[in-house]
């Protein structure tokens, strides 16, 4: 993956969500769909649409960070931002029948960090490499 921080990231953080997801399956395999409660991996709160969402989540991040520096960044950014996202609207979801994620306090927490790590390296690593070739000559 090179000497590359988004790479890095996204290729950690790509398989790490790709075996959550699989794990996930394991102890959900009795709960709904998309309900609102689900099984405890940990001290997370998953159901079978949560465990698809971090498998796809996974592959975006391990298969942009497999591809190139500017894919890795793109992707860590733009996962980053839908975690900002889906940790504050989970502290509006946690408890409410429009919770089909299944999504407990300590998934907001992860939320919330995985958000803060991804968009900093995303916005803040490798700009050079990913600056335009005229930027990267002046």
């Amino acid at each position: 993956m090179g000497q590359s921080a988004n790479r890095l990231v996204g290729g950690v953080f790509g398989a790490v969500y790709l075996l959550v997801g699989i794990a996930g399956f394991f102890v959900s395999s009795g709960a709904d769909f998309a309900g609102t409660e689900g099984g405890t991996l940990i001290i997370f709160e998953v159901n079978p649409l949560h465990n698809i969402v971090h498998l796809a989540i996974g592959a975006a991040l391990l298969g942009a960070a497999l591809s190139s520096v500017k894919a890795a960044r793109t992707v860590n950014t733009t996962v980053g931002a839908v975690y900002l996202l889906v940790g504050l609207l989970g502290l509006f979801l946690v408890g409410s029948s429009a919770n089909i994620l299944a999504l407990n306090g300590a998934d907001n927490v992860l939320h919330f960090a995985s958000a803060v790590l991804l968009l900093g390296v995303g916005l803040g690593a490798d700009r050079a490499a990913t600056a335009p070739a005229a930027a990267r000559r002046a």
